[in-house]
Order: C-alpha cells, then structure tokens, then sequence
C-alpha cells in the first residue's frame, strides 16, 4: 500500500517515521519507546470522517495507534533500510 502512496506523501511519511524510529531508538533514554509515540501522535494522524461518540472514537483511536506502532517498529522495512540517513 505505502508503494501506491503519491510521491509526495510517501517522502512525507519516510521522513515522520524516520524522525520518530530514530526517537524510538533512544528510549532509553527518553522514555519513548513505539507504544508512547504511538499514543502520543495517532490522535493527529487519522480520525474519523464525521461526529461520533466517544467510545467509537476510543476504538479508533487505539487502531491508530496499532498501526502507527507497527510502522515505527517496522519502519527500515516499509520505508527502506535508509530510512535513518534521512536526518
């Protein structure tokens, strides 16, 4: 899915998800391992097209949140082993 993305998008994504596996791989030190990140920015990253309530929101959240996990976790090989020579 990622190789269908338009260019544009897709060197947006490489770069977000090489800035947060290189935070990723300091979390010793800064607390901030895949889980947290995910926690921390899925709200801003998909949401639901119209109003629902918030047990809805709340599973859909925590979807997000999954799948932006899996992709820190598995960024070198979604986006390329590369990925951290971006920065």
């Amino acid at each position: 899915l990622v190789n269908q993305l338009p260019e544009a998008n897709l060197i947006l994504l490489r770069h977000l998800f090489g800035v947060l596996h290189h935070i990723e791989q300091n979390s010793g030190v800064n607390q901030m391992n895949a889980f947290n990140l995910a926690l921390c920015i899925a709200p801003n990253m998909l949401w639901l097209p119209s109003p629902t309530g918030p047990e809805e929101e709340s599973r859909s959240t925590k979807k997000v949140a999954l799948l932006v996990q899996f992709l820190i976790e598995n960024s070198g090989e979604i986006f390329g082993a590369d990925i951290a020579s971006l920065f």
